[in-house]
């Protein structure tokens, strides 16, 4: 099992609304950067475990805890023409753009702040620490185990 962080603007789409999905589980669409595919296309598995981080808004930082529970597959949302995410240059014989599933776990008890990530000396790999501005990025178990217990 790997360990990855997820970003997305809680205005456009949360922990909440992850929670309030149907079976509390949904496509994690309009990824567009081709690294942060990349995870997901060759490196995202069945049974990971995902932290949520809100970005982008008051409070950034991680929130809660979902799991993958479909490994890639092509954006659907790429070929819709009333999609934000529509992508002119994909086709469905040569898709460019995947998703996975993720499932809802739990919220944390506390939101860890990226302020609180970054002076965490026990949290040594994490990209955010770094400026990484991917939406899709892994996580060591040590930086994943140090900011779950920050949240508890």
């Amino acid at each position: 099992m790997a360990y990855w962080l997820f970003k997305t603007e809680p205005d456009a789409f949360s922990i909440a609304d992850l929670k309030n999905a149907p079976q509390q589980t949904t496509q994690w669409e309009g990824v567009r950067n081709y690294q942060a595919r990349n995870f997901m296309r060759d490196n995202v598995k069945l049974g990971d475990l995902v932290m949520i981080y809100h970005s982008s808004c008051k409070q950034v930082g991680v929130v809660g805890i979902s799991s993958v529970t479909r490994e890639a597959y092509p954006d659907p949302s790429q070929l819709d023409l009333s999609s934000d995410y529509y992508d002119a240059k994909a086709t469905s014989d040569n898709p460019r753009w995947v998703v996975v599933d993720v499932t809802y776990q739990q919220h944390l008890n506390k939101l860890v702040s990226l302020k609180a990530i970054k002076n965490n000396d026990a949290i040594t790999d994490i990209a955010l620490k770094k400026g990484g501005r991917l939406s899709v990025m892994p996580v060591t178990q040590n930086d994943w185990d140090e900011i779950i217990s920050m949240a508890n």
